[in-house]
């Protein structure tokens, strides 16, 4: 099945026209969060829009150049007119890419949460790789990280980890590294060199605005304060500044070390269960839906969606998309695009 991606160049002007209006308005930054949301429609939109001009401009020299190669048999112009034909289709994959992203919360910041599977150090040490990994790939995308809570684990590797990543289009790109990653290695920990198998979940949530309705009611939950653990010295707080905010009728739990304010600690961990709670309900819908229409997900919580082998051979394999590479180093150290973008490709076609 062959998907398609429209871009309606008179519809995105018209649209760039009503929000430019808008801002211009003088009452415009009265609300900051209406404000920052129309702002950041408008640069998106001004990118796609200077993107498809751009690609209009390359296709016209492209054109030029093909056509003074034919009339005077200038041979010589073939590598030029082979690297414009290159430039021209990496630029339409990017276009295509963001317009692809037009969820309702595509292009929010991403709350991400990596945990260890069953299997002691091994998939702890695997959760943690994972971490690296993901930290790694939003240094390239150039996003910026925030580490909310991290609970190291006894031996080696992570208990858990959340992180904030900011940028846009976060939740877009991470929503398709969610699932069970599933690793097979010759084991660092095991003195007899065994082949183990370990497995680390990843969950990905939108960052929610506080406009977007959750309703949080203050009986429902209950604020533990703690002291944080961590390397030690002076990586571990003094006081009990850590918080965690359990919502008792769905038995989510959020959790904030980061900061040394209990008060920030409070206020990050709550952003943190807004967003798992919108996500939460939103998946009850989804269910819902499902069972009235007979429809059975194609990916559940516990299908592992990428392999992960170093040994007895090296590849990296998505199960959903069966993209694959050898370089698992590569990877491993944040390589992730191929994935993503083939995932967000194949969930359009679907």
């Amino acid at each position: 099945m062959k998907y398609e991606v429209i871009f309606d160049l008179d519809k995105k002007g018209e649209d760039l026209e009503q929000l430019e209006k808008q801002s211009a308005d003088p009452d415009f930054w009265n609300d900051s969060q209406v404000a920052q949301r129309v702002t950041q429609q408008i640069s998106r939109l001004q990118d796609e829009v200077e993107g498809y001009n751009e690609i209009g401009g390359l296709l016209e020299d492209l054109q030029v150049l093909i056509e003074l190669a034919i009339e005077e048999g200038e041979e010589s112009l073939a590598e030029e007119i082979e690297g414009n034909l290159r430039q021209v289709t990496d630029q339409i994959n990017q276009l295509e890419l963001k317009i692809m992203l037009a969820g309702e919360h595509d292009h929010s910041n991403a709350i991400i949460n990596i945990r260890p599977g069953a299997g002691g150090t091994e998939s702890q040490d695997w959760a943690r790789m994972l971490m690296r990994m993901y930290l790694r790939w939003c240094e390239r995308q150039n996003y910026k990280t925030e580490t909310l809570e991290l609970t190291p684990a006894e031996e080696a590797g992570i208990k858990s980890v959340t992180i904030l990543v900011s940028g846009d289009p976060a939740f877009g790109y991470l929503q398709a590294e969610a699932g069970i990653h599933r690793l097979v290695r010759i084991s660092p920990f095991d003195f007899n060199n065994r082949r183990h198998t370990s497995f680390a979940s990843l969950s990905v949530t939108p960052e929610i605005d506080d406009d977007i309705g959750v309703e949080i009611n203050p009986g429902d939950i209950r604020i533990d304060f703690y002291r944080a653990g961590g390397a030690g010295g002076q990586h571990v707080n003094t006081t009990d500044s850590a918080v965690r905010i359990t919502h008792e009728p769905t038995g989510i739990v959020a959790q904030c070390q980061n900061e040394r304010s209990q008060h920030k600690n409070r206020e990050l961990a709550m952003k943190v269960l807004r967003s798992r709670l919108y996500e939460h309900y939103q998946a009850e819908q989804r269910r819902e839906m499902e069972k009235l229409q007979g429809v059975r997900p194609d990916i559940n919580f516990g299908s592992q969606i990428r392999s992960y082998v170093m040994h007895p051979y090296r590849l990296v394999k998505d199960a959903r998309t069966e993209i694959e590479t050898g370089n698992v180093d590569a990877v491993l150290d944040g390589d992730l695009n191929t994935f993503i973008e083939a995932y967000l490709k194949l969930k359009q076609k679907n």
